[in-house]
């Protein structure tokens, strides 16, 4: 067994899941370090003796993985690895009674919105100064900004509003003092956050604010790069076209899940949108922004998908020729209104399904690539791994998308750094350059 002392508690915070997630770990290390704790994030070293998991509930490969961790720190547990154990985030939220049954050795159980509960169990205080004065735990040049909580939205398929609550903004100016906090450490990218982008505002400004957040983002001096992450189609606030193409730092790039094309499943999905006013939406977008890069999600092998659905589908994906593409296979969750429904798609029919979307986007991807060789883009540079420096232009988002390989070798750029890169290959999902100014 393990011999208590009276060193410190050192904490591991063990992120799993989505960007939002991250953020809100990042949020639990800025509290405890506040408190004086010695925190260190997704780390393999095993001289922590207090683990914090922090799961995530949202589809059956993500509960999977979040129930193995806590087992895994549980059996460390049990052999005197660590003191205590923590479980916090969405599976947490969704299914803490079961859990506390189910898996004992877990010291204590907290929801999406009980941080001040675990810091309490730390014997740490939640302090209200530290509100917006956010560790990240990112490459310091680029953060998540969660702008609101919650969803108010009852897609049938979509366990999110049981976990997370209903819609909550946060107050414009409480986000640009999040943003100037970040620029002074250094954040040249926000990656603007929530379960509903587009939703921003109505509850507490009783419109949709997401422009006017923009451009209060925008005059944050030190921010270079504002990105837009999770817009939802139906009543797209169409003025966020507009501030895109005014506002030189908001990147000509929109994450937006459409989750199918056709009319029926969009329907069953409870979706409130039309495939032809979703194409006509794009339409729009590509007009007022021509240079604008779309990413989108779509799900396959919802209850009752038809092969002339599906078949709906792979045509949308050829007749929109999107930037980015992500491709889920369908979850049945209960509780949920699609959980009413036959789950009657198999789970190698579903796979099948993903699998041939995704050919026909690698296609396009790799067509709208090779259009890029020749070309000179911004390039912002997150990393160098093995021989390259590795970045990303205004159309990529961290770990999702596409990336810029550039020679070590024969390049130098500091990471953190923007540099004018001319692209000389690519792949399917990679573009290889040199930088522009080393040939000029």
């Amino acid at each position: 067994m393990k011999t208590k002392s009276l060193k410190k508690d050192k904490v591991n915070v063990i992120t799993l899941g989505c960007s939002k997630n991250l953020v809100d770990s990042e949020n639990i290390i800025t509290q405890l370090r506040g408190n004086d704790y010695e925190v260190v994030h997704d780390s393999e070293e095993e001289d922590a003796n207090v683990v914090i998991v922090n799961t995530c509930g949202f589809i059956d490969l993500a509960k999977e993985e979040s129930v193995n961790t806590i087992l895994q720190y549980a059996a460390v547990k049990n052999d005197g690895g660590i003191d205590k154990l923590y479980v916090t985030g969405c599976l947490s939220e969704r299914y803490k009674q079961d859990l506390e049954v189910e898996i004992p050795e877990v010291d204590a159980y907290f929801g999406t919105l009980e941080l001040p509960g675990l810091l309490a169990k730390l014997n740490a205080d939640y302090k209200h100064e530290l509100i917006g004065e956010r560790i990240v735990t990112t490459p310091q040049h680029y953060a998540y900004l969660k702008i609101s909580e919650g969803c108010n939205r009852t897609c049938s398929f979509c366990a999110i509003p049981l976990m997370r609550g209903k819609h909550i903004s946060q107050p414009i100016e409480t986000l640009v003092k999040q943003a100037q906090h970040l620029a002074k450490m250094g954040t040249k990218e926000l990656m603007l956050i929530a379960q509903e982008l587009t939703y921003y505002g109505l509850d507490i400004y009783k419109k949709r604010a997401l422009p006017e957040l923009l451009e209060a983002l925008a005059a944050v001096e030190g921010i270079e790069w504002i990105r837009l992450h999770y817009a939802y189609p139906s009543k797209f606030p169409r003025e966020i076209f507009t501030a895109m193409k005014q506002l030189p730092s908001v990147c000509n790039y929109l994450d937006i899940p459409l989750q199918h094309a056709s009319d029926t499943v969009l329907e069953r999905m409870r979706r409130q949108i039309t495939r032809a006013e979703t194409e006509d939406l794009i339409a729009h977008a590509r007009e007022v922004v021509p240079e604008i890069a779309i990413r989108t999600t779509l799900l396959v092998g919802f209850p009752g998908e038809t092969e002339e659905e599906f078949e709906e589908l792979c045509d949308f994906v050829r007749r929109m020729r999107f930037e980015r593409v992500g491709v889920f296979q369908y979850s049945h969750e209960e509780n949920t209104l699609a959980h009413e429904l036959e789950d009657d798609i198999p789970a190698e029919l579903k796979a099948e399904r993903a699998n041939q979307l995704m050919a026909i986007q690698q296609e396009i991807s790799y067509e709208k690539n090779l259009e890029k060789v020749g070309q000179i883009y911004r390039v912002l540079f997150d990393r160098k791994e093995g021989e390259y420096f590795v970045g990303r232009t205004e159309a990529d988002s961290p770990e999702v998308d596409n990336e810029v390989l550039v020679p070590a070798a024969s390049n130098y750029v500091r990471i953190g750094d923007f540099a004018q890169v001319r692209i000389t290959e690519a792949t399917e999902y990679d573009l290889f350059g040199e930088l522009a100014t080393a040939q000029s």
